[in-house]
């Protein structure tokens, strides 16, 4: 070792150092406020559903109209929705809901290309982190409703199925709409996740794939029909420790 490498770091690097942890420390007052705001803002909204979908496709694209019609029925039966509050498929469930009996709910997020949100919110929720906003996506939902989109999407699916898998959440439906389009994943799962263990066969119980509005709603309301809306005492101390 030179005497170089036993002196002591430069001033101006120790001091940068410092100053930059307690960026990071102080920062974590920032997260703890986004999960009090929200939670406070959203325990009203239930029972409530989680739609997901491309901001990409434009308000005549097929995709669109589909999801303005699954949230409208959805709001119409007595349920929130719940959206990411962008373009696209999100502005298609906001649509829906708006105009239906129940709030429809923009979960906006703060993006380096700022995303703007859709003008169909009832309710209003901005946030700095992801992971903070996929939470309360999770935390109020009582069902998932997947359209058809991108790597938001792809993520977004991946960990409500992951932590429903190892009951970090509650068992609640996942609904994927539009067959066509989601046939190659799910053969993938089923030809290769499957038959090489990486999940159990049981897993693909998990999902269900509905492509008419009416029945997404009739599937939602099946599978609550024997325990209700609530979560049980075991699942409000689970979405506790969401």
């Amino acid at each position: 070792m030179s005497l170089k490498d036993k002196l002591p770091p430069p001033l101006s690097s120790a001091l940068a150092d410092k100053a930059w942890s307690a960026r990071e420390s102080w920062r974590v007052f920032g997260i703890m406020s986004e999960f009090v705001e929200a939670t406070e803002r959203l325990s009203t909204v239930r029972p409530a559903v989680s739609m997901f979908g491309s901001s990409r496709v434009p308000t005549d694209h097929p995709y669109f109209l589909l999801a303005e019609k699954i949230a409208r029925c959805l709001s119409d039966a007595g349920f929130s929705v719940i959206s990411g509050g962008g373009p696209g498929v999100m502005e298609a469930a906001n649509k829906g809901a708006y105009h239906g009996r129940s709030p429809s709910v923009g979960l906006n997020i703060q993006l380096p290309h700022e995303q703007k949100a859709n003008p169909y919110q009832d309710v209003s929720q901005t946030f700095r982190h992801f992971f903070a906003r996929k939470v309360m996506f999770l935390k109020f939902a009582t069902a998932y409703v997947v359209m058809p989109g991108g790597f938001g999407t792809l993520d977004e699916v991946s960990e409500a199925l992951t932590l429903v898998q190892t009951g970090k959440t509650r068992r609640m439906p996942i609904i994927l709409v539009h067959e066509p389009y989601w046939r190659g994943l799910l053969d993938w799962f089923r030809g290769t996740l499957v038959a090489q263990g990486m999940i159990s066969a049981d897993d693909m119980n998990l999902i269900s794939v509905i492509d008419e509005p009416q029945a997404v709603v009739d599937a939602i309301f099946g599978y609550y029909e024997k325990r209700g809306f609530e979560p049980s005492e075991a699942e409000r101390e689970i979405l506790l420790n969401l």
